[in-house]
């Protein structure tokens, strides 16, 4: 998420060409023998101008995924959409004009949650869609900038990060009031940034809740304590700029894809040690990219587009797990 865009003015209606053929090769930070995300192509075309805007991926069980687009960068209202393996789009939730729909998360009983960013305070905070349900609030959050989601892998607590206020968070799947899980200067945005956000995307992963902070470039791993609370902050890596959202491999490795956004426009392989690599940039299509997602060896991407030509799109690609690992299969 790069910023809120509050009252922003409607973008004209623009043809983008999307580029559909896969990407040579996906250009490397360092010297390897293979590139590490091979095949790179448009899996979804969006139009920017209609507030298709992609934010945040959510992979389901059936491979389908579940995609926030913001609506406000062309002034439209948000959306939840449902997109298939082959590109079909269900619209789960339609939101209000003014409104940005951001990070979202499933439940292993398929309810969707999700935060909604607005002005307005009693649309403000973190949302549930039951399957086959209505959307409701589960709790109010204030002003700030709700962005990255996560749910516990025992389904009892979300986990919000807020951009402006520098702070996590905690929401009951049950219901409740949200209560303070971490703040402080670590999740802080860097004063001398060229944007004021701080933590954004959450992922929970190993027993830890993970957080990316965009302008200070850093990846951080907080272990949840036995009683719920966090551990010491450990900085995985500090320099990733421009650091939005991320995803891990899967659900036993601790190697990360990390999108960064404007100007930087990569995607980057973090190692556990804290060592890079950029897999992918500009010469793949890429075009403000908010997030990642990986399904088996399927990487995708969100490209929101804010940048002239607003290329909005979701890109897939292949992971090379021997590049990657040095193992044809990563367990």
């Amino acid at each position: 998420m790069r910023i809120r865009f509050a009252h922003a003015a409607a973008v004209p209606a623009l043809a983008a060409v999307l580029v559909t053929a896969p990407s040579a090769s996906a250009a490397t930070g360092q010297a390897a023998p293979q590139p590490v995300v091979t095949q790179v192509k448009t899996a979804v075309a969006f139009d920017f101008a209609s507030g298709d805007s992609p934010e945040n991926i959510n992979v389901n069980p059936d491979r389908s995924l579940t995609v926030s687009l913001l609506g406000v960068p062309a002034n439209k209202p948000p959306k939840l959409e449902r997109i298939t393996p082959s590109g079909q789009r269900t619209t789960l939730v339609n939101g209000h004009l003014g409104d940005q729909i951001t990070g979202n998360t499933r439940g292993s009983d398929g309810t969707v949650y999700y935060n909604v960013d607005s002005d307005d305070t009693a649309r403000n905070g973190v949302w549930k869609l039951p399957p086959h349900g209505r959307p409701e609030r589960l709790a109010a959050l204030p002003d700030g900038l709700p962005n990255g989601l996560a749910i516990d892998p025992a389904g009892r607590t979300l986990y919000a990060a807020d951009s402006y206020n520098s702070t996590v968070w905690a929401v009951p799947t049950s219901g409740g009031q949200a209560k303070i899980w971490l703040n402080g200067p670590a999740l802080a945005a860097d004063p001398h940034g060229s944007l004021p956000l701080g933590v954004n995307g959450v992922r929970f992963h190993k027993g830890a809740v993970w957080l990316s902070n965009y302008s200070q470039g850093k990846l951080l791993r907080i272990p949840v304590t036995a009683h719920g609370t966090p551990g010491p902050i450990h900085t995985v890596a500090d320099n990733i700029p421009d650091f939005d959202d991320f995803a891990f491999l899967n659900n036993h490795s601790d190697i990360v894809f990390a999108a960064q956004n404007d100007p930087t426009d990569r995607v980057t392989v973090v190692r556990p040690n804290g060592t890079t690599q950029v897999a992918l940039t500009t010469g793949d299509g890429l075009a403000s990219p908010t997030t990642t997602a990986v399904s088996g060896d399927k990487l995708y991407i969100a490209d929101a587009g804010f940048k002239a030509p607003h290329d909005a799109k979701l890109q897939s690609a292949t992971i090379n797990l021997h590049a990657l690992t040095g193992h044809p299969r990563h367990h």
